[in-house]
């Protein structure tokens, strides 16, 4: 699986954990930034991830900023992406069994390397169930026409 990753300056450590499990997981790995700590507008980095995601470049993203919360209504205003913010597993495991989520977001100053290590993991690993959720996932996307 080709997963698209990037984070703003308040979580380059973070994103650098979450590479390592991602790579752990078979996942080749398209980095788009950022690489060092000065700052960004982390906008630019879920636009960033979001478009290889949309386009099929990769299957699904991952976005971090310091606390995950900008960076995922950012990435939630593209088309075609429903990115969630998880701060535990069940959450991740939800988001992809129930919403069929296809970006994850992170907070880099909210989370340590072995609960992001977990939610990654549960992430990566849960197929969407469809069914009654396929509904649901269809008219949240409707949405976007309205």
């Amino acid at each position: 699986m080709k997963i698209a990753i990037g984070c703003d300056h308040g979580a380059l450590a973070l994103k650098e954990c979450v590479k390592k499990v991602l790579a752990e997981l078979g996942a080749e790995i398209d980095d788009v930034g950022v690489y060092t700590e000065d700052s960004v507008d982390y906008p630019d980095i879920a636009e960033q991830v979001c478009e290889k995601v949309v386009s099929g470049a990769a299957e699904r993203g991952v976005v971090l900023c310091g606390t995950g919360i900008g960076i995922s209504i950012a990435a939630n205003k593209i088309r075609g992406i429903r990115c969630a913010l998880c701060g535990e597993a069940y959450s991740a495991r939800m988001a992809r069994a129930h919403n069929d989520a296809n970006v994850l977001a992170l907070g880099g100053r909210v989370l340590g390397p072995e609960l992001a290590g977990d939610i990654v993991r549960t992430f990566f690993t849960t197929d969407f169930e469809g069914g009654r959720h396929a509904r649901r996932v269809g008219k949240i996307m409707a949405l976007e026409n309205k």
